[in-house]
This record gives C-alpha cells, structure tokens and sequence, in this order.
C-alpha cells in the first residue's frame, strides 16, 4: 500500500471516528430529552402527577396522589431559614466548654 493510500485511509479513519462520536452523543442528548420528558413533572415516590403551588411566596410541586413534596435546590433554605446552630455552638465555645443541648445528656 502506498504513502498515499495510507493517508487517505488514515484520514478517513478519522473522520468515520468523528462521525461516529457525534452521533453517539447526539443519541446520549436525544435520550436524556426522551427520558426528561418522560418523568417531567412525575412524583418521584409514587409517579403520579405533581402541581405546582406557591408556599410562602415560593413555587414548590405537589404530587397529586401521595402528597409528597418536591423542592428545588435552594428553596428548603429558603422556606426553613438559615440553620443558626454552628453559630451558637462556637459562640459558646469560646467561652469554655461549648453549648449542649438537651440531647446532649444521654
């Protein structure tokens, strides 16, 4: 086999390769869509239906049948507050011995 052939067979190796690389993610990205809108709004505990409802000014989902609640990320913190507990745990160490809370007992 020539020097030439070589190349041209080098070369279409690769671009068989590429090919093969795009289709298989457009494939991955055409799954991922498939299966997005297959559990899109689906309860994760039971898979019927969820609504969407405002809670305290913040959109959370509601599953129609189970009652389960879905939330998105940043939406607990922000209808539980900030968890202060650290805080008062290291103010009270710094006076010695640090903060127990009734648990602590046992």
């Amino acid at each position: 086999m020539s020097q030439e052939e070589e190349y041209f067979k080098k070369i279409e190796a690769e671009q068989k390769a590429k090919l093969k690389a795009d289709q298989d993610a457009s494939a991955a990205a055409q799954a991922e869509i498939a299966l997005k809108e297959l559990h899109f709004h689906k309860c994760g505990k039971c898979g019927h239906d969820m609504n969407t409802e405002v809670y305290r000014g913040v959109e959370i989902e509601v599953c129609t049948k189970c009652q389960a609640v879905l939330l998105d990320p940043g939406e607990l913190n922000t209808l539980a507050g900030d968890d202060n507990s650290a805080w008062i745990s290291s103010f009270f160490s710094v006076f010695g011995g640090g903060y127990k809370t009734p648990d602590d007992d046992t």
